[in-house]
């Protein structure tokens, strides 16, 4: 399936691929894979002058910032004591000279940031989106996205998450239905890499 890329109105958004997230285990791909994979992404759209955003989750001090209303499931992180180098972006990924940073404050990276703002004053209409956990980043970045109107890609091997059967719903059911699914090697072709 070709895959045919506006490189003047194209962004890649780079989801959680910061040290206190990639240092969860991840399936079905590994971590390391989808940091590789995202640099690979990330260095052909800077060659190209394709802005890339990476975005992270990051908390205050005191903690009063994290959501946490009461769940019947696993809270996550937002209960938990952070390293002081949980939300540093890994260093595979950057930032590099042109980058931009967004810290969130929950799951997606539109609500509460300025991502919706930057992506559309630089013309913006369709987003290469990954990272780490597809079913909860990815996704929620991914419907804000859809209702938006922004066009999606979505990078199945350069996103994973903690479960592997939500992975795959997500990558069969859900992206679908707002975009495009493809794999990092047909962007990378796509974009002449």
């Amino acid at each position: 399936m070709e895959t045919r890329i506006e490189r003047s109105n194209t962004a890649l958004v780079v989801i959680d691929l910061q040290k206190g997230i990639v240092g969860m285990p991840t399936a079905p791909h590994a971590a390391p894979d989808v940091v590789a994979n995202a640099a690979k992404l990330a260095d052909a759209c800077r060659a190209l002058g394709i802005p890339v955003f990476l975005v992270r989750v990051a908390t205050s001090p005191d903690g009063k910032d994290r959501l946490s209303p009461a769940v019947d499931g696993d809270g996550g992180w937002g209960r938990m004591q952070l390293p002081a180098d949980w939300s540093e972006i890994v260093p595979a990924m950057g930032p590099k000279p042109g980058d931009f940073v967004v810290t969130k404050r929950q799951w997606g990276a539109f609500y509460g940031t300025e991502l919706d703002l930057e992506l559309r004053r630089r013309g913006i209409r369709t987003i290469i989106l990954c990272g780490i956990a597809t079913t909860i980043g990815v996704e929620s970045t991914a419907r804000f996205a859809y209702e938006y109107g922004y066009d999606q890609i979505f990078i199945e091997d350069a996103s994973s998450d903690r479960d592997a059967d939500g992975h795959a719903r997500a990558f069969a059911t859900t992206f679908p239905r707002m975009g495009r699914v493809r794999a990092t090697a047909d962007i990378l072709a796509a974009l002449g890499r």
